[in-house]
């Protein structure tokens, strides 16, 4: 497959890490406008209470993402953390990979587009993937020869996407709540450990 083009993500899904994977070249939008409870700053995860989003704060003085600065607003970074460490510490490779994740959350970021982009190279080399990956240089509604996945992978309103099909793998509360299909790359890193390749 040829180019792909996606919104930045915070630990963004499997169907997101997905496409880096199985596309030629991938395009990170950065000019599209801000929108609440999108992927762009929040991350979804499996706890013993079931789902949990967890969502970076950003100030809202701009509307470009490329320039969203991110919020110190309630101590999220530990918040986040620690949500992660309650979620994960049973699972087989949480330990294994906490070294790498946690600076995420000791480390300050000023713009939420640069903190997306050190998690995707940190993810992408846990993953052991190296996706060809450039960002917009403006908005534009379509691109020709581009396959447009902005609205596709979508936190609230999820589209249809007949080239991802999720496939069971082990979780820690999946006894208690079942499967959860399509959650943060993290949830399928912690369970799978070098297997997560396998599932994109």
């Amino acid at each position: 497959m040829s180019t792909v083009l996606l919104q930045t993500t915070y630990f963004g899904p499997i169907q997101w890490y997905q496409k880096l994977y199985r596309y030629n070249s991938s395009l990170i939008e950065q000019y599209d406008s801000y929108q609440k409870q999108t992927y762009r700053n929040r991350c979804v995860i499996a706890t013993a209470n079931g789902l949990q989003a967890l969502t970076v704060p950003v100030e809202h003085n701009s509307q470009l993402v490329k320039d969203l600065r991110i919020s110190d607003h309630n101590q999220w970074r530990r918040v986040h953390w620690n949500a992660l460490q309650s979620a994960y510490s049973e699972s087989p490779f949480f330990d294994y990979y906490a070294d790498d994740i946690r600076p995420f959350f000791e480390k300050k970021y000023e713009f939420l587009i640069d903190f997306n982009e050190s998690i995707r190279q940190t993810i992408c080399d846990l993953l052991d993937i190296q996706p060809k990956v450039e960002y917009t240089s403006g908005y534009e509604k379509q691109m020709e020869g581009v396959d447009d996945y902005r609205e596709i992978i979508n936190a609230k309103h999820p589209q249809a996407d007949a080239d991802f099909q999720p496939r069971r793998y082990w979780q820690v509360f999946e006894g208690k709540h079942g499967f959860q299909a399509n959650l943060s790359i993290l949830d399928l890193l912690f369970n799978t450990g070098n297997e997560a390749i396998f599932y994109l």
